[in-house]
């Protein structure tokens, strides 16, 4: 096969997930009540700009409503249409499953070019475009709750948030009716890197169980492994930074749409970042070779690659020449089916999607739950922490008679903050969803591979939720 004849993206995600609900045995009609969208809607509105009217298309698929409200994010990208973002929603349904987020799945996307704009056009696109949203009931703190995704960020989010305000002045948690937003706008710490940040914990976690490393043919911990990232926008830039950082990986090449960096002594992410921002582009990094022919790069010599781009760009015509030994899938559904397929039978091991890039709407959620609550999280306990580590630090010098370092007191006389319990949070989801997929893929025999069990592990679910509803 190759991949003008491979499944688009929506038939890949369906077809993973027809194999996880093989594998479970799970009744024909419960599949196909699970698998199609509950709804999706497309918009055509028109916007007054530069003197003319532009008309612009957008999309809002809702796949399940298990949980409410539903959730997921909103992409601006030229190629985006109806089919990507049904895909992209169904993925977020099993995602929340999976990590234990009470959200159902959703996506949104505009068919623009963002760089096409200056600010304030993209504002007045945005906020048409949550009316839009609005007037048809596809944005509600209590029913559907958009997030940032590929194009958008926490600028668009504020609009978002804003508009929504003004259409419902007494709605008390219009504030909620979006994540993503920034800190002084109701969003939370750590929202931003919440993504790679996730990506990293999977990983660390993947590498804490020796047997599953040699599963991968790799042995020993993260510290030392060669790692090619594809895609330097947040999520990409956010996992290179703390991989090299805080696990001691060494970053070997950086794929991005312009071209490829590769240096076998390493790169420093942060310096790369800001030859970027300086340039524009990649090229003429020092110390780094620079590949024209990005796409390439992902066939490189490496021990890691991570993928925090776009959907299919491990496909059938590339699969059998992926040198990696382990594929962490940092964007939506990078490795279409048969890629997968062939991965696997070389002895690759796939991190999938739906657990590696959940760190976003796990975060989302806490941001969520704040503005419901109205209440800042350590707001309470944080000065009653402070005091007990005070009694402690007391407790020692008294028993020791000498003083405690003050870069051991230190810590203990900070307490809480916010950004310490969010990053706490994540981590437990993330750890504890790879515990449950690894479970699973263990006690199930027919299932073998940790993307099946994901799938897996969130269908019974979404498929307990429907039968305890009556609704199958």
């Amino acid at each position: 096969m190759n991949a003008s004849t491979e499944p688009n993206f929506q038939a890949s995600v369906r077809g993973m997930f027809d194999r996880a609900a093989h594998a479970l045995g799970v009744p024909d009609d419960l599949v196909e009540t699970i698998r199609e969208c509950n709804s999706v809607i497309q918009l055509r509105f028109p916007v007054r700009l530069r003197g003319s009217y532009h008309t612009f298309c957008g999309w809002r698929a809702v796949h399940s409503e298990h949980r409410l409200p539903v959730k997921g994010g909103i992409r601006y990208a030229p190629q985006v249409d109806q089919q990507e973002v049904e895909a992209l929603a169904s993925l977020m349904t099993f995602k929340c499953a999976l990590v234990d987020v009470p959200f159902g799945g959703a996506k949104g996307g505009l068919a623009i070019r963002p760089g096409d704009y200056n600010e304030e056009e993209l504002e007045r696109i945005t906020r048409r475009f949550t009316q839009e949203l609005a007037d048809r009931g596809y944005i509600s703190p209590s029913r559907d709750v958009p997030a940032p995704d590929m194009g958008t960020g926490a600028r668009e989010m504020a609009w978002m948030a804003d508009e929504y305000r003004k259409l419902y002045p007494s709605d008390i948690d219009a504030i909620a009716c979006v994540t993503g937003k920034p800190v002084t706008q109701g969003g939370i710490p750590g929202r931003t890197e919440a993504t790679g940040r996730g990506v990293q914990y999977v990983v660390s976690e993947f590498f804490r169980h020796p047997d599953d490393v040699a599963m991968a043919g790799l042995d020993g911990g993260l510290e030392g492994k060669r790692m090619i990232v594809q895609g330097f926008g947040n999520v990409g830039f956010n996992a290179a930074k703390f991989f090299v950082e805080e696990e001691g990986v060494r970053l070997v090449g950086v794929i991005e749409y312009d071209g490829a960096l590769l240096s076998d002594d390493g790169l420093d992410p942060e310096a790369l970042a800001e030859h970027r921002a300086r340039t524009g582009g990649m090229k003429g990094f020092p110390g780094a070779h620079f590949v024209e022919d990005g796409a390439s790069a992902l066939e490189a010599e490496c021990d890691i690659l991570v993928p925090a781009a776009l959907e299919s760009q491990i496909t059938a015509a590339n699969a059998a020449r992926i040198q990696a030994k382990l594929i962490v899938e940092a964007a939506n559904g990078p490795v279409t089916l048969e890629a997968d397929r062939q991965l696997l039978a070389r002895g690759r091991v796939v991190l999938p999607d739906i657990l590696v890039n959940a760190g976003g709407v796990t975060v989302s959620y806490f941001e969520w739950v704040k503005n419901v609550s109205h209440m800042r999280f350590g707001r309470l306990s944080r000065q009653l922490e402070i005091q007990r580590g005070l009694r402690i630090v007391k407790m020692i010098e008294t028993a020791s008679g000498r003083q405690v370092p003050d870069e051991l007191k230190a810590p203990l006389l900070r307490g809480t903050d916010e950004l310490d319990l969010v990053e706490s949070g994540l981590e437990g989801v993330m750890r504890d969803g790879y515990g449950a997929i690894r479970e699973r893929m263990r006690e199930t025999e027919a299932i073998d591979d940790l993307r099946s069990a994901a799938f897996a592990v969130g269908l019974e679910k979404v498929a307990l939720s429907y039968q305890q509803m009556g609704l199958a």
